[in-house]
């Protein structure tokens, strides 16, 4: 049994029902699907899935590339989100410096901290994004100079979420040793996606070695970054047992130890779920 941490399931909008039944088939027995929808509009298409589905969970959040979009009508309706009952975090929220085009940096952290503040409020942990600068377009760079996501994210964390004592969880962990010790430090949990099984993501798996069995978890962020050997396809939930097995491997235990580690600690983070 497999959980998929972190999938974009309203993103399927033809064969959703045919993707959730090939994860069952592929015994990924639960989904969290990820409410950011295509802005603040439409975060709610998540938990509409979640509603109809009993073995999906949902969050509901506003992206840092629409955190333009974080106005007080949009965190009024986060805040009705985040407590429906299948809302069990809220998020993917963070900082990107990665595009050209994303907002720029004091109305990505203004959008980043106040919905923190929703989270503590709802006392639900956070999903957090956060594409490190050293990854970012050359142009990206110019206009974003020397401000790194990764040192300003963490120090956001430190301030605004650490002292409340409320665990997190680090999507698509894309960070070196450090980064990870960071998190962890934090009280996060790893997420481990597709890019895991990647030749150049030496510093990934150099963290996934490292980090303590029981903060470790395995998403798809599916429809993107399908593993290693379906690299380049439309990833979907079933994927996430190829990552679960490379990080298996790479830990030196079995396929069916790391699905009964990193289910149980799904649910250790989210004691709602069934």
């Amino acid at each position: 049994m497999l959980i998929d941490s972190h999938c974009h399931l309203d993103f399927y909008t033809d064969d959703l029902e045919q993707i959730i039944a090939n994860a069952e088939t592929a015994g990924v027995t639960r989904l969290l699907a990820i409410g950011i929808g295509d802005g603040p509009s439409t975060m709610h298409r998540a938990l509409d899935i979640a509603a109809a589905h009993p073995n999906i969970y949902a969050s509901a959040g506003i992206h840092p590339q629409e955190a333009h979009q974080a106005t007080p009508e949009n965190l009024a309706k986060l805040s009705a989100l985040v407590e429906r009952e299948k809302c069990i975090a809220v998020g993917e929220i963070g900082l990107d410096y990665y595009h050209v085009e994303n907002p720029d940096i004091p109305t990505q952290q203004a959008a980043f901290i106040a919905q923190m503040k929703i989270a503590v409020a709802a006392r639900k942990p956070i999903l957090i994004h956060c594409r490190t600068s050293e990854l970012a377009t050359p142009v990206a760079k110019e206009r974003y100079g020397t401000a790194n996501a990764e040192q300003d994210l963490l120090a956001l964390i430190a301030e605004h979420w650490a002292p409340h004592g409320i665990p997190g969880v680090m999507h698509c962990f894309s960070g070196d040793l450090d980064h990870a010790k960071r998190s962890l430090d934090l009280g996060f949990y790893l997420s481990f996606a597709g890019n895991l099984t990647y030749p150049k993501a030496q510093g990934i798996r150099d963290a996934a070695a490292f980090a303590p069995a029981d903060r470790i978890l395995v998403e798809t962020d599916a429809p993107f970054l399908a593993p290693v050997p379906l690299r380049g396809q439309r990833n979907e939930p079933a994927f996430v047992a190829h990552t679960a097995s490379f990080l298996a491997e790479l830990r030196g235990i079995s396929a069916e130890a790391l699905a009964e580690l990193t289910t149980a600690n799904f649910r250790t983070l989210f004691p709602s779920v069934t």
